[in-house]
């Protein structure tokens, strides 16, 4: 069933639209009698009913509410060095729909690219938009908020104020297996660019309460080890 993000819903009727209501119209080309799924972004899904469809906007009958079955109790946010090219791009298209809740993109030692302020905001307006679609496409009862890129540094110091850190070596470290349960809450996995993370930055981590995680014997690209990561995290925590 097609689903829609929208700021508030009311108790009878929604009117949707923008580009939302132009997708409903155009592309989808829905009726009214048909039905769809607004998300508050919060948490609740709304199953509702067109009524109308006019220029510009389409107007929604709400015939009940739940909340969203796909939000996982574990609460992830990836810390991407960052990557090569158009990697980034893909990172948070599928950390979005395997259940990460937050994605920061990280400027770490080995990071090749190193893209100026000005290119880092536009970059970062397309990740978010990249996010909305991932989440109205699997399902998702949030839109994960992409950050701003950030040190490794400032990165590490933010993570320990706000739940474990798990950044994973290829180095060797503890399996999820052994770091992550149901009761697990708010969790930062850290990941590093092409080349790794240096020996000092994992120190750093450990430092500030990190614990040193590993996907295995096998070397996962930087776009492959996020993903690795948030599927045997969901797996571990019961959300999978």
């Amino acid at each position: 069933m097609p689903r829609f993000f929208i700021n508030y819903v009311p108790e009878e009727t929604a009117v949707i639209t923008g580009e939302d209501a132009r997708h409903i119209s155009r592309s989808l080309r829905m009726q009214p009698g048909e039905n769809l799924v607004l998300c508050d972004s919060i948490g609740t899904d709304y199953q509702c009913e067109i009524e109308e469809i006019s220029d510009g906007e389409v107007t929604v009958r709400v015939l009940n509410f739940c909340r969203t079955v796909a939000e996982p109790s574990v609460k992830v946010t990836v810390y991407q060095g960052m990557p090569k090219a158009d990697k980034m791009d893909s990172i948070v298209q599928k950390a979005v729909e395997t259940g990460a809740v937050r994605i920061v993109p990280v400027m770490t030692a080995r990071c090749v690219s190193k893209p100026d302020e000005k290119s880092a905001a536009k970059k970062t307006a397309r990740w978010q938009k990249i996010a909305e679609e991932a989440a109205k496409q699997s399902g998702r009862g949030v839109i994960p908020q992409v950050d701003q890129m950030t040190g490794f540094k400032a990165a590490v110091q933010e993570a320990a104020q706000n739940g474990e850190i798990l950044l994973f070596f290829e180095g060797g470290g503890q399996s999820i297996a052994e770091l992550v349960n149901r009761e697990t809450g708010n969790l930062a996995v850290f990941i590093g660019p092409e080349g790794g993370f240096e020996q000092a930055e994992v120190d750093y981590a450990v430092q500030n309460g990190g614990k040193i995680g590993t996907l295995g014997a096998r070397i996962l690209r930087t776009e492959t080890a996020p993903i690795a990561a948030l599927a045997a995290i969901m797996l571990a925590s019961g959300n999978m």
